[in-house]
């Protein structure tokens, strides 16, 4: 399966269009209607699983889109998909859904060609990705969403699973936070049979902050996104400074579970020197369970924040992943990080 989202800050590395590029048109107090479209319906045989298929839709918009919300609509079976806007001549050929390899699609080269949308909490159903009020991701006009999508039917009986994506724009007059990407990935997963581990990686933000812009950092985190699989227990980012630990997100939330969020009030990372990212799982299988998909694992934070610039690092390898230390009985991992600021597309 494709590299989940740290491809968001990794590969983006096509010149950005700046707010400045977007042309109020003549009706820009107006808000578009919602955009809404069945995407395809799968069938899926007892025991199937599908990772190796792309979906398309082509807005046909002529205007820019501020987009505030996202709605992923489905069904069982469908186990994970990650959502990108990129231009609409990329990946030419008809939409809906279609052989990943047989249009070349990778996840950060659709990072790099346009910008992230949206991903859909493992196993969930029916997800609403929603920021606050006057806040959105901007979709430039002649626009194509894609994806790489996961299908997973676990049970002894057939399945049909659809699936929509309903997207909320608003009135340019109404912007007031266009924004970018912040993703942490930790690869180097090695969970040993019948043990709790936690892998944890430590980014200086504030030090790679000034290093590219120039000055202190002054991030907000408006929406945050965790993604694991079976195993996992906790996901946890903690922002470090002078003034202590201040946890942004954390979520306990079962597989199934939407587990995004909009943070009201978004979280201020003023002052903030790193950020610290873990995952915790707990194993019951008599075998090792690594980085992948079935019945493997993954680590991954999306966070959407403001700025010009996506932000994306952790720990971008799977080889192996260093001697734990015995924490009462939790396994606890950890590895440098690194970490990228790359242009975003706004």
């Amino acid at each position: 399966m494709r590299r989940p989202l740290v491809a968001v800050a990794v590969a983006v590395a096509v010149a950005a269009c700046s707010a400045d590029d977007a042309t109020p048109s003549p009706d820009a107090a107006v808000a578009p209607m919602p955009l809404s479209h069945l995407i395809d319906t799968y069938e899926l045989a007892a025991g199937q699983e599908i990772y190796d298929d792309c979906v398309s839709w082509t807005l046909g918009n002529d205007e820019w889109l501020y987009v505030n919300s996202v709605r992923l609509a489905t069904g069982t079976g469908f186990h994970h998909s990650n959502w990108f806007w990129v231009p609409e001549t990329s990946y030419a050929g008809a939409d809906g859904t279609w052989r990943c390899s047989d249009r070349g699609y990778d996840e950060a080269l659709a990072a790099a060609m346009g910008g992230v949308l949206f991903a859909q909490s493992t196993q969930a159903v029916d997800e609403t990705q929603a920021f606050p009020e006057g806040v959105v991701i901007a979709i430039p006009p002649h626009a194509k969403i894609v994806a790489g999508i996961h299908l997973l039917n676990a049970s002894d009986e057939p399945l049909t699973t659809p699936l929509s994506l309903t997207l909320t724009p608003i009135a340019l007059a109404d912007v007031t936070t266009r924004l970018a990407a912040l993703s942490l990935t930790y690869e180097a997963i090695e969970i040993p049979p019948n043990r709790t581990a936690s892998f944890t990686v430590d980014c200086p933000l504030g030090q790679r902050f000034l290093d590219v812009i120039g000055g202190p950092l002054d991030l907000k985190v408006y929406y945050a996104l965790p993604h694991y699989h079976d195993l996992g227990r906790r996901i946890e980012i903690v922002a470090s400074g002078p003034g202590g630990d201040r946890t942004v997100f954390e979520t306990m939330s079962a597989i199934g579970e939407p587990a995004g969020r909009a943070l009201t009030p978004a979280f201020d990372l003023t002052g903030t020197e790193s950020l610290r990212f873990s995952c915790t799982f707990q194993s019951d299988r008599s075998s090792t369970v690594r980085w992948g998909v079935g019945d493997q694992e993954m680590c991954v934070m999306l966070a959407f924040i403001d700025g010009q610039f996506n932000w994306g690092g952790g720990v971008l390898h799977r080889n192996n992943p260093g001697t734990p230390v015995d924490d009462g009985g939790v396994l606890r991992y950890s590895q440098p990080c690194e970490l990228y600021a790359l242009p975003a597309h706004q």
